[in-house]
């Protein structure tokens, strides 16, 4: 009877040794996925930025997961036709439109690193290291904000996993209960990202009064609107808890004035939160700081490490300037883990995150910066915010196009629009130039809709783009423009 079951393990062993491989089966595998990313690396400046194919899997059913599995040269070949080439090449500088996420090669380094080392970073006990590394990076980041003393924070997978973690952080400092939500108000502001409005709803404040801030001529929160409704509420036995204010806002790239929001907060105690994942981290650039004052006191903020510092997809960080009010909010304990509960000078992310199964993603952050340094990260960031005043400068050249918030940072929104026409005559050419835009793909821009206008928008923010893929946006508004006024 033994002897059947050790030969029964012994068969399952031999299978699945087939999952580590041989020195010369890692070396075949690497060696052609390196070469992949790197031909893909090597072609990029030639590639569309848009590939519109959604209805058209390109065969990518016909290979469900089978006993055997494939061939490694086939399964590089179906990744390379039916996921990268279409759609939306978010690694390209010619992505042009939505906040895009870098991808820098030494980032990709980082992750093969902590994919084959598959360390541990959700607690200190398990992986010290990997939970020194991510302070490191979460102090960098709070430092370059301007926060000091008892701050903490968590590098999450994103900004909307920061923004909830935040916003739940606010809702336990305030002790804010269920039986309080008759009463208790919301400011925002109808450009902060779509995220904030689910991160308000899955820590259950939905219920709670929201106030709609208006936006003044520059498309920014109007504080003065603000301040007097916070006194309005008050003296209507209201209870102003929290207000979202944005360091870089995704439709128009403005920033709004932190440091007025931030006096009214601290003049009626509610909790201060700043959405920066598109524009915090702008404030490494010294000359760009005064643009966020008041940033430092907030008592949360997220930046988007896969944003400006144009790092892979899944990279946020939640920053919250007293490290108790995560504690109170994500600190937990479990007698399964009674071993780990040693260490008190470096804080867990487990501790101040709901995630304790984690990847280790501060090591594609940390592993480029150290090889690296900060200044090129600077120069790119600089590099973004030059190009768009140089876009700004030659938009203002072509005939009727008109600049419709005067850019900040590396986002605006601008339109064609001829006076001789009506509202929405020019509503529909804009329209059909980001439709013709999108269905050539050179570059890909997006629109937008302010004050029930159709609008274009740029955002200049992936670290491939340059002075080339700049004026291959602009020849291609031009271009498309000449098309559709004669065929108007």
């Amino acid at each position: 009877m033994q002897s059947e079951l050790l030969k029964k393990i012994k068969e399952a062993e031999i299978e699945s040794l087939k999952l580590e491989g041989t020195p010369e089966s890692r070396a075949n595998i690497q060696g052609k996925v390196q070469e992949y990313g790197e031909n893909f690396i090597q072609e990029m400046k030639e590639r569309d930025g848009f590939r519109m194919t959604h209805d058209d899997d390109a065969g990518f059913y016909n290979y469900p997961i089978t006993e055997k599995g494939y061939p490694l040269d086939e399964v590089i070949d179906v990744f390379d036709r039916t996921v990268e080439q279409p759609g939306l090449n978010a690694a390209s500088g010619r992505h042009l439109a939505y906040v895009p996420g870098g991808g820098i090669p030494t980032a990709a380094a980082g992750d093969y690193l902590a994919a084959i080392t598959n360390k541990y970073a959700g607690v200190f006990f398990a992986g010290p290291g990997a939970v020194r590394m991510e302070n490191q990076m979460i102090r960098f980041c709070a430092e370059a904000i301007g926060y000091t003393g008892n701050f903490g924070g968590n590098l999450s997978s994103g900004g909307s996993v920061a923004n909830l973690i935040s916003i739940t952080a606010g809702r336990d400092a305030h002790d804010i209960k269920g039986a309080d939500f008759h009463k208790t108000v919301i400011y925002g502001s109808k450009h902060m990202h779509h995220c904030l409005d689910k991160s308000i709803r899955i820590t259950g404040l939905k219920e709670c009064i929201y106030r709609s801030i208006d936006l003044d001529d520059e498309f920014k929160f109007d504080a003065v609107q603000f301040k007097n409704q916070v006194e309005s509420d008050i003296a209507a036995g209201l209870r102003p808890f929290l207000v979202i204010g944005s360091a870089g806002t995704t439709n128009c790239g403005v920033v709004d004035p932190l440091d007025a929001i931030a006096d009214v907060c601290e003049e009626h105690n509610l909790w201060f939160h700043v959405d920066g994942a598109y524009g915090g981290l702008f404030c490494l650039l010294e000359e760009e700081k005064i643009r966020f004052k008041g940033i430092e006191r907030a008592d949360s903020v997220v930046v988007d490490p896969h944003k400006t510092l144009f790092l892979p997809y899944g990279l946020g960080i939640a920053l919250v300037k007293n490290v108790d009010h995560l504690l109170k909010s994500q600190f937990y304990e479990a007698d399964y883990m009674q071993d780990t509960f040693e260490n008190k000078d470096e804080i867990s992310p487990a501790e101040v995150s709901p995630e304790l199964t984690k990847h280790f993603r501060a090591l594609r952050m940390w592993l480029p910066l150290q090889i690296h340094g900060l200044s090129p990260f600077k120069a790119a960031l600089r590099e973004k915010i030059l190009l768009t005043k140089y876009y700004a400068e030659k938009l203002r050249e072509i005939p009727n196009m008109r600049i419709i918030n005067e850019p900040e940072l590396s986002i605006f929104a601008y339109r064609f629009e001829d006076n001789s026409l009506s509202e929405d005559e020019n509503n529909r050419i804009n329209k059909t130039l980001i439709e013709e835009i999108h269905r050539d793909g050179k570059v890909f821009l997006s629109s937008t809709t302010l004050d029930g206008q159709i609008c274009l928008r740029i955002a200049i923010v992936s670290f491939r783009s340059h002075l080339f893929e700049i004026d291959l946006a602009l020849t291609e508004i031009k271009s498309k423009l000449e098309l559709i006024k004669a065929a108007h």
